[in-house]
């Protein structure tokens, strides 16, 4: 058999870019070991920017079950365990979905299914080979062994990746031996939770709050009290001797004992679903060699892995690694691609890692134990009174400071960012532009009154989405900046350019047709 793309790994990751991919035309074939999707809890929920991306692509609404759109954090939220007052931002770029990593699955597997892309379940892959045209993989079932042929394999399967391994892709970084987390679902006393802000009140210790991880001289802890699973505790000690026995809930109301320094009453949940019971040591940062190898690629966990803390990081980056790269591997597939548009799937997204990678050290050392750290810890609340040291915190940890280069002619400050949240009117009423980009394809949304940049791109509607509308609602401004007036939207909501100007002249429409020439290929004719 031959197929176009192979997704080895059916986690939340591979199946993102299989959606990706069949919105944009390709059908691609999932490959995953297992036989049923893990019912062992992972990640948590999904933070900060990707919340928004799942919005832009009306996945937001099946994993919430309502047709509310993300709403940001503008109350509080934690960097390091110190906390970040939002209330000082005009805009928080802080949004969060409690969901679980199993619903995530679900929801995504059921929506590729949809899309038509084929999903093969207890089929492990064992060999990999390579040629100039394309990839030869041997792959394993209960009823034997069979080879597929495939022009492009995305390796989505994980720290332990079998694809990246095949492939003889490196995976450099560091091993780190000092931090010990437990963690486990639990009851707890119901009238510990405050009906009003939903945190554990410690009795000998005080609140703390939801969600949010919480340091002391000794350690960490936090509180998920997730929907439809009961309550998950968690801490981080350091220089733990590793016990030889399984982990247990005395264990982590041990830990607990001594990072908080008062008792917490555990009892074993409820009814038979799997719960969270582990207890891990050390972890590793380390970031794949290359992301690509002639015809093979890595996303997710398959590409880079950070500390001990848990999937959540990994998730929230590996989920935008598929958005970044279905398109391109889909123009590359179908031929259309402009020249290296594949090539900067690894230059945006390793930067991305690289990135995250700051922003896990950092909070590492944040919340050590230690009367150093405290110190620092002291220092770094009092700059936490500046607007300008929150927003850039807060920026940091929802991943909304990631701005791609967008080349010559892209200078306007927003170009390579996120797209806004923007409300239009259009002829068919008003709509939230996040509604508009569901179909994964690039967008040119003209503000102007006389749709000139609309008129500029005409014959390239086959590449694109043009909208001529009105704005009702736009973002905040930074200061001394103006409304946009249009913007050019690549598929994975990243703005190629964007425009200002009320009155615009031939350098504005030339800079838009460079742009759609770049990120969607064939020649523009420039202005006279």
């Amino acid at each position: 058999m031959s197929v176009d793309v192979v997704v080895v790994g059916a986690g939340p990751t591979g199946l993102m870019l299989a959606c990706e991919l069949a919105l944009s035309g390709v059908r691609p074939l999932v490959l995953e070991q297992r036989d049923e999707p893990s019912p062992h809890p992972k990640a948590n929920g999904l933070l900060g920017q990707v919340v928004r991306v799942m919005d832009h692509r009306g996945l937001h609404e099946r994993l919430t079950r309502s047709p509310e759109p993300p709403v940001p954090n503008s109350a509080y939220f934690m960097f390091g365990g110190l906390g970040l007052n939002l209330s000082l931002l005009p805009q928080s770029p802080v949004y969060t979905l409690p969901v679980t990593q199993q619903e995530i699955e679900r929801v995504l597997e059921e929506r590729a299914v949809e899309l038509g892309a084929q999903i093969r379940r207890g089929h492990e892959l064992v060999g990999l080979a390579q040629d100039e045209d394309g990839v030869t993989l041997s792959v394993v079932t209960a009823k034997g062994r069979y080879d597929l042929r495939a022009r492009w394999a995305v390796g989505a399967d994980g720290a332990h990746s079998v694809t990246r391994k095949l492939a003889g892709i490196g995976f450099p970084g560091v091993h780190h031996d000092r931090m010990t987390v437990r963690s486990a679902h639990v009851m707890l006393p119901p009238d510990w939770v405050d009906p009003g802000t939903g945190a554990l009140t410690v009795p000998g210790y005080g609140p703390v709050p939801p969600f949010l991880p919480h340091r002391t001289e000794h350690g960490g802890f936090s509180y998920a009290p997730l929907p439809g699973q009961p309550p998950l505790l968690s801490t981080t000690e350091w220089d733990q001797p590793e016990p030889d026995e399984p982990m247990t809930l005395a264990e982590l109301a041990g830990s607990i004992r001594r990072v908080l320094g008062a008792e917490v009453p555990l009892r074993q949940p409820e009814g038979a679903d799997p719960h969270v019971l582990r207890r891990m040591t050390g972890g590793h940062t380390r970031v794949a060699a290359r992301y690509a190898d002639r015809r093979v690629l890595l996303i997710g966990d398959a590409a880079h892995v950070f500390g001990a803390t848990g999937g959540g990081p990994g998730l929230n980056l590996g989920l935008q690694d598929a958005v970044n790269l279905g398109w391109k591997l889909a123009a590359t597939v179908r031929g259309d691609a402009p020249a290296d548009l594949l090539g900067s799937f690894e230059t945006e997204r390793r930067a991305a890692a690289e990135r995250m990678i700051v922003n896990a050290r950092a909070q590492a050392a944040l919340i050590a134990p230690g009367s150093d750290v405290t110190g620092l810890r002291e220092l770094l609340s009092e700059l936490l009174t500046d607007p300008a040291v929150v927003a850039r915190l807060a920026h940091l940890t929802a991943g909304a400071d990631v701005r791609y280069d967008m080349g010559p002619g892209s200078a306007h400050p927003r170009a390579g960012t996120f797209v806004p949240d923007l409300t239009v009117e259009t002829t068919a009423g008003a709509a939230r532009l996040a509604d508009l980009t569901h179909a994964a394809r690039a967008l040119l949304l003209d503000l102007t009154p006389d749709g000139v940049f609309a008129d500029a791109l005409a014959g390239r509607h086959d590449r694109l989405d043009v909208v001529h509308a009105k704005p009702v609602a736009s973002p905040a401004c930074a200061a001394g900046e103006e409304p946009l007036s249009a913007l050019l939207l690549r598929p994975d909501c990243y703005l190629a350019w964007a425009c200002s100007t009320s009155e615009p002249g031939g350098a504005e429409v030339d800079g838009l047709r460079d742009a759609a020439a770049r990120w969607l290929g064939g020649a523009l004719t420039r202005s006279a």
